[in-house]
């Protein structure tokens, strides 16, 4: 099942069923889904991204392969949904997008070891980790490079966890149709359960929460009037636009 969250045409916030035939259906109705508002699949309190987890993106970065997963984090303002327009910060002209593969964490939890790392996962979904480069360049933590209003893209679904293999999806990324990234959760670096290991060691994760595992190689720049559209397979497609103010 595909779950996804939508406002009606009342307003009211409704969590139903996304079906392949591109309609949403919730309590014995059902809407094309072109006529409701998709909103992102989850609230998140925090984003905990992996930077560098595939070799080809350090490789295109001129970056080392780390040796442990680079962790870094998007708050919650960085959020934005299927069909939503990012608007690119003022003044910085070297913004690229990064498909991600999502890991949605359904409980609470501390101190998970990577043998039970599927206990916490809710399921899955697909981030684009839009990233300003004029600043990540100049600052340690990448606040400004990474955090800004609407940097992470998610939706449009949270996709339940037997009907997606997170050690062999399928992903790639298109801006206008043109294929920027094309690659397989499988060159992953740091796989799902050693991430949630790693990452609950240092801090609890709350229901509803991200983990973002990486991007491969073919980021690219966007610009204002750009389409992106970032499908992964078992999960659908991420789509929004790009805009200035």
């Amino acid at each position: 099942m595909r779950h996804v969250r939508f406002r009606d045409e009342a307003g009211a916030v409704r969590e139903g069923e996304y079906h392949d035939d591109g309609t949403v259906s919730f309590g014995g109705r059902t809407y094309a889904a072109d006529d409701v508002d998709v909103l992102p699949p989850c609230e998140p309190s925090k984003i905990v991204c992996i930077g560098r987890n595939y070799a080809k993106h350090a490789e295109e970065r001129n970056e080392d392969v780390p040796d442990r997963p680079l962790l870094f984090l998007k708050p919650p303002n960085a959020v934005a949904g299927h069909g939503d327009a990012v608007t690119l910060p003022r003044e910085r002209e070297n913004i690229e997008h990064e498909i991600e593969f999502g890991v949605v964490i359904g409980e609470q939890c501390r101190n998970v070891a990577a043998a039970d790392a599927s206990d916490v996962v809710a399921g899955y979904t697909i981030a684009d980790d839009v990233s300003n480069r004029d600043d990540q360049s100049r600052e340690q933590n990448w606040v400004r490079g990474k955090a800004f209003d609407g940097a992470c893209p998610l939706g449009p679904v949270l996709a339940d966890p037997e009907h997606v293999d997170p050690n062999d999806a399928a992903l790639e990324l298109r801006v206008n149709g043109e294929v920027r990234q094309s690659s397989n959760t499988e060159h992953f670096i740091f796989d799902v359960p050693t991430l949630i290991e790693e990452i609950t060691r240092y801090m609890t994760l709350e229901e509803g929460d991200v983990i973002l595992t990486g991007t491969p190689e073919g980021v690219g720049p966007l610009e204002a009037g750009d389409h992106v559209e970032a499908e992964i397979e078992g999960i659908g497609t991420l789509e929004h636009d790009v805009r200035r103010d």
